[in-house]
């Protein structure tokens, strides 16, 4: 659930913690009395259970670093060798240089200790357990080498924490080798979800180790993987006392001649409840438009003043601009024309484009709710910023003042507050054209409803990835609208 004055406690299991607050979340865990060899001894046979849990016993590697996550190693092959799997161990470094938690660890393990190495890979399954999420500098070359001799082996990887070379706040790859599965402790973090982490890590599992729920609900939470149940609650509900007026009135502005793309839109916004949805047009593209649209209406748009009429008009309530509207100025123009009215507007594809080089004009005409919806080209285009994805989301939200919707395979949805969700259910079928259009008609259609902006834009997300998997195969993004009543009925009839 996230609104404007959202309660963090209730995000549950979709927090994503930093790296930072997850030290600080052990550290309260710790100075509260829970001793931090016992966290990661409930960390370790977590690993241990997870293993058994999906393999059949075999030879198992288990590789240490010289961290607490090699700690959590030690832990894992000593419950693995208990279970009676046969275990190798090997350390990169020396026991002696271990701290703390984990060479009390070490120093219970009663097998041997080998060297890392290529030999100790002859095994049937390897235990990644040499850098946690921490880690935020390139691996050893050593380390590569062994790693990617590992990955060369073909026998499934299990990673304990984050695969080593994932940097848990970014999802960079410093040198990894791909995981068959990944178990994490109480949260997930940013790498286990942006890429090109995400697909590093494979399957990832969230063990509990008996952190209490306050200690997460203490720090100050601002990251979610996205899902229902973060919005759910939010979206429009109607009765038998709802008409068409009460759900809204979305209008799009229509270019010519690319007139598919505002279609699409239109059909989205109207599919996922707008009351009324209407196309302004050209006055000469209006028989192309009114040939393909049946519910939604076109408007020609025949005099100079017909657009700042229609936006005039009190009964419309969202606006949307960019697909297929061209890369000119009266793009621009209508653009920051909508901006001015202080409803909500949806800034997208061409509408963004248009602003390259005076992104500052774009930022200083939202006034009210703005929603601006980037791949990464058009970012670059008026953002021209770098680093990782979840970063430069919340920067180009506080800079802008609106809602970046930074599109791809693993959409970052951030607000200006901060606020951020990370999604992670959009399949490749996705990467098609239009499907970005669709996605901008369906943020509108909610929008036109009265949604607030930033769940409204993580549902939409959310729905287009899981309508796009219901197809699967032989996807294209006029396909989409059309499969959105489902998904919206499953979420209906769940608790």
């Amino acid at each position: 659930m996230l609104p404007e004055d959202h309660d963090r406690h209730k995000m549950g299991s979709r927090a994503v913690l930093s790296v930072a607050q997850m030290a600080e979340a052990d550290r309260i865990t710790i100075s509260a009395g829970t001793p931090g060899v016992v966290l990661m001894q409930r960390a370790g046979e977590a690993v241990a259970r997870e293993i058994e849990r999906r393999f059949t016993p075999r030879p198992v590697s288990v590789l240490c670093g010289p961290g607490n996550n090699g700690g959590d190693g030690f832990v894992a092959a000593a419950a693995l060798a208990q279970s009676g799997w046969p275990v190798r161990l090997a350390l990169l470094g020396d026991v002696e240089t271990l701290r703390e938690d984990a060479l009390f660890h070490a120093r219970r393990w009663s097998g041997s200790i080998d060297k890392l190495g290529p030999a100790v890979l002859e095994s049937g399954l390897i235990v990644d357990a040499l850098f946690g999420a921490g880690l935020n500098r390139p691996l050893d070359s050593k380390v590569v080498q062994i790693l990617a001799a590992a990955a060369r082996r073909a026998v499934p990887i299990v990673a304990v924490d984050i695969p080593s070379g994932i940097a848990g706040d970014s999802g960079e790859n410093l040198g990894a080798a791909p995981a068959h599965c990944t178990v994490t402790f109480m949260h997930k973090k940013p790498g286990h979800l942006l890429l090109p982490g995400r697909d590093v890590c494979g399957e990832v599992v969230v063990a509990d180790i008996g952190m209490a729920r306050g200690v997460i609900d203490s720090l100050a939470l601002d990251t979610w993987e996205n899902g229902p149940a973060l919005w759910r609650t939010q979206l429009p509900l109607w009765n038998a006392n709802t008409n068409k007026y009460i759900r809204g009135h979305a209008l799009l502005y229509g270019g010519y001649p690319l007139t598919g793309a505002a279609r699409m839109a239109a059909r989205a916004a109207a599919r996922s409840g707008a009351g009324l949805t209407t196309i302004a047009v050209p006055e000469h593209a209006l028989p192309i438009y009114a040939a393909a649209l049946t519910s939604i209406m076109a408007r020609p748009l025949t005099r100079n003043e017909d657009f700042a009429d229609l936006l005039a008009d009190p009964r419309y309530t969202a606006f949307s601009i960019g697909p297929g509207a061209g890369l000119g100025d009266a793009t621009r123009a209508r653009a920051l024309a909508m901006l001015q009215t202080g409803k909500p507007v949806v800034i997208d594809a061409d509408a963004i484009g248009v602003f390259a080089g005076r992104a500052d004009e774009l930022f200083h005409a939202i006034r009210g709710v703005c929603v601006i919806t980037p791949h990464e080209g058009e970012y670059q285009r008026i953002f021209a910023d770098a680093g990782d994805k979840l970063t430069r989301a919340r920067r180009a939200a506080r800079r802008s003042g609106a809602i970046i919707v930074l599109k791809g395979a693993d959409t970052v949805v951030a607000a200006p507050d901060g606020r951020a969700v990370i999604n992670s259910n959009a399949p490749a079928t996705l990467a098609t054209a239009g499907s970005g259009d669709v996605l901008g008609g369906f943020i509108l259609g909610l929008l036109a409803q009265k949604m607030p902006a930033f769940p409204a834009a993580a549902a939409a997300v959310w729905l287009h990835g899981a309508a796009a998997s219901d197809f699967g195969a032989g996807l294209i993004a006029e396909d989409l609208p059309d499969l959105l009543p489902a998904v919206l009925r499953r979420l209906g009839q769940s608790d």
